[in-house]
C-alpha cells in the first residue's frame, strides 16, 4: 500500500498521533556550555490558583518528504484540544485533514497511527466506512485508507522523533510557562498556524 501511495500523485501517506506537552515536566537533553556557566533545567512548580493546566494535549499528523511541487515538504499538522484524546475528537481531527487535503487537490490518505483506543474503536472505524461511503456516493472528497502499526511500536511511526525535537526546541529551563505560551512556542516551531482547539462534534453527548 505504501508503495502503491507513493508512485500518486493525489495520494498522501500520513502518520498521526498524540502527545502531551506539559509545563512542569523537563525533557532530556544536552547541550555546550562554557565550564563556569553550565545550564540547568529548574524544576518548575504549578500555583494552586494556576488557571492553566499543567499539560496540554494535540493531535499531530506528519507527512513524509514528497517530490512534488505542491506540497510543502515534510509537514507537521497540529489541532490542540482541551482535555484528552477520545474516539469523537479522533474523528474530528481525521475530518479536519480531510478537508485541508481536499482543498490541496488530494483523493487518498494512508492513515498510519497505533491501537490506542481512541483510534481503534468501534466508533472510529464506523465512522471510517461512512466517511469513505458518503466520499464514494458524492463522488467527492478524500478517501481514507486505514493502517495500524504493530502493538506497542512507536519506534515505527515517524512522528514519534518530531514530539522528542519539538519538546527539546520549546523548553524553557528557568521559567514556568503559559499555556498560551507552549502553544505560540509549539506551532512557531512546526511551522504550524495557531488554530482554536479542536472542538468536539455536536453530536456527542
Amino acid at each position: 500500500m505504501l508503495t502503491l501511495a507513493q508512485t500518486q500523485s493525489d495520494w498522501v501517506i500520513g502518520f498521526a498521533d498524540e502527545v502531551w506537552w506539559s509545563r512542569v515536566a523537563q525533557p532530556a537533553l544536552c547541550t555546550y556550555t562554557t565550564a563556569d556557566q553550565p545550564l540547568h533545567l529548574i524544576e518548575q512548580r504549578v500555583a494552586a490558583d494556576d488557571p492553566d493546566p499543567k499539560a496540554l494535549a494535540c493531535y499531530g499528523i506528519y507527512f513524509r518528504r514528497r517530490d512534488q511541487p505542491d506540497w510543502v515538504q515534510d509537514e507537521v499538522w497540529l489541532r490542540f484540544i482541551e482535555k484528552r484524546p477520545i474516539s469523537a475528537l479522533s474523528e474530528a481531527f481525521v475530518h479536519w485533514i480531510c478537508q485541508q487535503l481536499l482543498a490541496r487537490g488530494k483523493r487518498v490518505l494512508v492513515l498510519i497511527w497505533d491501537n490506542a483506543s481512541w483510534h481503534i474503536s468501534k466508533r472510529v472505524r464506523s465512522w471510517i466506512r461512512d466517511h469513505n461511503r458518503f466520499v464514494k456516493l458524492r463522488g467527492r472528497g478524500v478517501r481514507i485508507i486505514l493502517c495500524l502499526l504493530p502493538v506497542k511500536s512507536p519506534w515505527l511511526n515517524p512522528i514519534e522523533p518530531k514530539w522528542v525535537h519539538g519538546k527539546r526546541a520549546i523548553v524553557e529551563p528557568a521559567a514556568l510557562l503559559t499555556a498560551d505560551q507552549i502553544r505560540q512556542r509549539i506551532c512557531a516551531y512546526y511551522h504550524c498556524e495557531a488554530l482554536p482547539p479542536l472542538p468536539i462534534p455536536s453530536y456527542v453527548t
